[in-house]
């Protein structure tokens, strides 16, 4: 048996929802076998760096961090629902990806 597995980032959780949402919908228009979302680790990008410019004055320090999100969605495979999820929507800063695995 062969299923599909969308794997989904962003830095913007809502955008990833959304998706996961639009394609639980196509899921369960066409009948297709789902698990997921679910959800894997999410990866801090931590910056810090001092606030004067010239490095002279008191040491304050400014941080910055970056969140990337991920989903991971397995789908049994079927033409109809394969063609509606290459269809999907995608909005600007996610990242899809969708690999064939052999069970």
């Amino acid at each position: 048996m062969q299923r599909a597995r969308v794997k989904l980032a962003s830095t913007d959780i809502e955008k990833i929802n959304a998706t996961c949402d639009y394609i639980k919908g196509i899921a369960e228009k066409t009948g297709v076998v789902i698990k997921g979302p679910i959800p894997l680790p999410t990866k801090k990008l931590k910056l810090t760096t001092r606030k004067s410019p010239c490095g002279n004055g008191t040491a304050t320090w400014d941080r910055y961090e970056m969140r990337v999100h991920k989903r991971l969605i397995d789908l049994g495979i079927d033409e109809r629902a394969l063609r509606l999820i290459m269809r999907v929507p995608i909005p600007e800063g996610l990242n899809i990806e969708i690999e064939m695995i052999d069970s």
